[in-house]
């Protein structure tokens, strides 16, 4: 860590909380330096000594496979969320989303730090899907599908990776997430997709995990998942396993 550095930059880099709620903690007068109460955009030094008022929340990292037919957030009228079927003791939001009629693996979470860092196109990090389409995919298609095609709008997708699983079948794996992006990719070439669910968040794997159920990441997982991120971990080191009894 650079000194001097923002205080609210601090309490991030030092894995408290986000930024954005650093600042908030500050507004309240929660956060000290040197025994004094902070100020927005005041600078730490090295040696400083920073507190923190009362507890932090706990955060908490959720891998979640969704169901088709419910939406990520913003419901429409007659719609379900996420959070209208998965109700926890904590708040939570959805990292990302996964259209309607999609299906599979969403992170949930409580922790600011990691939208920006695991959506953002140029940190390149990897989601993995398989897709069912309509009708054989033809090898010419797939070439356009691996190289990169242009989509409504103008957009132009990056190179990715295609395995093939049958001949209506494919895996695929994105390091950008345009809405909708594969249904419209597929679109462009004048296939429908039939089924589409997506198996991977960078090292987070669907598994076996059932669908409409949950388990809250740690251990290993956990870890890499946040070092991936560059992000530094404050649960309980000593937790050990990938990952607690599905729920």
């Amino acid at each position: 860590m650079d000194f001097p550095i923002r205080i609210n930059k601090y309490l991030a880099e030092k894995g408290l909380c986000s930024r954005r709620e650093a600042d908030k903690l500050i507004s309240e007068g929660k956060v000290l330096i040197n025994s004094k109460k902070a100020q927005l955009g005041e600078m730490v030094n090295d040696g400083d000594n920073v507190e923190i008022a009362g507890e932090m929340k706990e955060l908490v990292y959720i891998a979640y496979n969704k169901p088709a037919g419910i939406v990520t957030n913003c419901p429409q009228k007659g719609e379900k969320e996420i959070k209208d079927v998965l109700k926890l003791d904590f708040d939570y939001f959805p990292v990302g989303r996964l259209d309607k009629e999609s299906r599979g693996l969403i992170l949930l979470s409580n922790d600011g730090r990691i939208t920006d860092r695991l959506l953002n196109p140029r940190n390149s990090h990897e989601k993995e899907y398989e897709v069912v389409i309509d009708r054989e995919l033809q090898n010419n298609d797939l070439r356009q599908l691996r190289q990169g095609i242009t989509l409504d709008g103008g957009f132009i997708t990056k190179p990715c990776e295609i395995k093939i699983i049958d001949n209506i079948s494919f895996s695929i794996i994105l390091k950008e997430g345009k809405n909708r992006q594969i249904r419209r990719m597929c679109l462009a070439l004048g296939y429908d997709v039939i089924d589409l669910n997506r198996v991977r968040i960078t090292n987070v794997e669907l598994g076996s995990l059932r669908e409409g159920h949950y388990k809250i990441l740690s251990g290993e997982v956990l870890e890499e998942l946040l070092e991936e991120l560059e992000i530094k971990d404050r649960t309980d080191e000593d937790e050990q396993g990938d990952a607690l009894t599905e729920q």
